[in-house]
């Protein structure tokens, strides 16, 4: 065999040689070992997010935020600082309550059964709901314009220890109106039911109201003012000295007296009528100096 056939055999040894050692012994080099037992890759379990929403969503207003307000269990005081998206939220709260006085808003705290409550209030959940409420007066919300109610619950959504977001919020827009009518049909109810009297001494007048008779007069005044349609009558009486025509004169005098005295406390004269009973409806015994007293009288009411 020549040399040249001796050397070509010789190479081809040899790649089979390394073929085979390579095979043998660097094959399952860069592969990846099964993992024992020991070594076993840790599987990450996402965590649950829990949340309620801090929600305001009314007639002109509609704010939606998952952060929320948060109280410790069996606390009544919230949990400050509040967050950002949070108090981004109670600014347009007080932006719109500002721009429409006739909302109201009613914050319902909510407590769960098995918390204790140290509080001066009937539940927890209405504690909650005043600190809620205090919380957004201190941010410059009107508090005129906020009710709060409380309720128990079985559960609620929790954090470890924190309760989220046990509140709600209901807006109404307040009848402002009727409100007004009440008010005012009571005040003269008061008026009518307790008239202002004033009382003379023989054929005599004074202006010297004691104090209960300047606050009736301050309640006419304050009707007046705010029922403009309102009228006042005041009617003068005698007892029976003298004859009936001169004390029907004098209980027009009377009356006219009264007049005058509520004019100069800013009630316009030509809302005010007078007329006079004379000695025709006595309240006492003509009988008496105290019978006659009672009867020598102005009697102001509202028509």
């Amino acid at each position: 065999m020549s040399k040249k056939a001796l050397y070509l055999l010789g190479i081809v040894l040899t790649i089979i040689l390394g073929t085979f050692l390579y095979i043998k012994f660097c094959c399952n080099c860069n592969m990846e070992k099964p993992a024992t037992d020991t070594e076993k890759v840790p599987v990450v379990v996402e965590k649950e997010s829990i949340s309620v929403p801090f929600v305001l969503n009314g007639s002109g207003i509609d704010y939606h935020t998952n952060d929320n307000l948060k109280f410790l269990k069996n606390s009544p005081t919230l949990i400050q600082p509040v967050s950002d998206s949070v108090t981004i939220g109670i600014n347009n709260l007080k932006t719109f309550l500002i721009a429409n006085t006739k909302q109201k808003v009613t914050i319902t705290g909510y407590a769960t059964s098995d918390e204790t409550n140290t509080t001066k209030f009937e539940n927890l959940g209405l504690a909650r709901a005043n600190d809620v409420k205090n919380y957004f007066v201190s941010q410059g919300l009107p508090a005129a314009q906020f009710d709060t109610k409380g309720e128990i619950k079985d559960s609620w959504k929790m954090n470890l220890d924190t309760l989220l977001g046990p509140a709600e919020y209901r807006f109404e827009t307040i009848d402002t109106t009727a409100v007004a009518t009440d008010e005012w049909s009571l005040l003269k109810s008061k008026i009518n039911e307790d008239p202002l009297i004033l009382n003379f001494n023989t054929n005599k007048s004074s202006d010297k109201l004691n104090d209960a008779k300047k606050q009736k007069v301050a309640d006419i005044v304050k009707y007046m003012e705010h029922v403009k349609d309102a009228t006042i009558l005041a009617v003068g009486h005698t007892d029976n000295v003298g004859n009936r025509d001169a004390n029907i004169i004098l209980g027009q005098k009377r009356a006219e007296f009264s007049k005058n005295y509520l004019v100069k406390n800013g009630i316009d004269a030509a809302r005010i009528t007078t007329e006079s009973k004379g000695p025709d409806e006595p309240v006492g015994e003509n009988t008496t100096a105290e019978g006659k007293a009672n009867n020598r009288r102005t009697v102001i009411t509202i028509k």
